[in-house]
């Protein structure tokens, strides 16, 4: 079982920066595979970005390629993701998943969710 808690989110400026944390609870924290989803008003959950159990590989969206990043500290439990030159389009409830095999896109695919956490662009 893991518990995931996001935090990080606000409002800020076209072109400013947040940097989105998500704190697991749990023994598998490190062995999971830990994706960043996100979902604006009216629309379906996207898939933003995935990092596998150790750091060693991720894989984004088109849409924030080179604009986010994505990490992990397995000793804190901590999954980040670094949100760079923020666009109004980037406007969302962002959500960490974390899954035990499945390194994808795919949000039925992952097991557990956080509550999210809001971010607010304006332009």
């Amino acid at each position: 079982q893991v518990q995931l808690t996001e935090s990080g989110g606000g409002l800020v400026q076209a072109g400013d920066s947040l940097r989105l944390s998500c704190a697991a609870s749990g023994r598998s924290f490190g062995s999971s595979i830990m994706g960043w989803f996100r979902q604006a008003p009216g629309k379906e959950r996207e898939f933003v970005a995935v990092i596998n159990w150790n750091g060693g590989n991720t894989y984004y969206a088109d849409s924030v390629k080179g604009r986010f990043t994505i990490s992990r500290d397995n000793a804190k439990n901590t999954v980040y993701l670094q949100t760079d030159r923020l666009k109004p389009e980037d406007t969302a409830v962002y959500y960490c998943a974390a899954t035990r095999t499945y390194f994808g896109t795919d949000s039925r695919r992952y097991d557990y969710w956080g509550q999210g956490t809001q971010v607010t662009v304006s332009s």
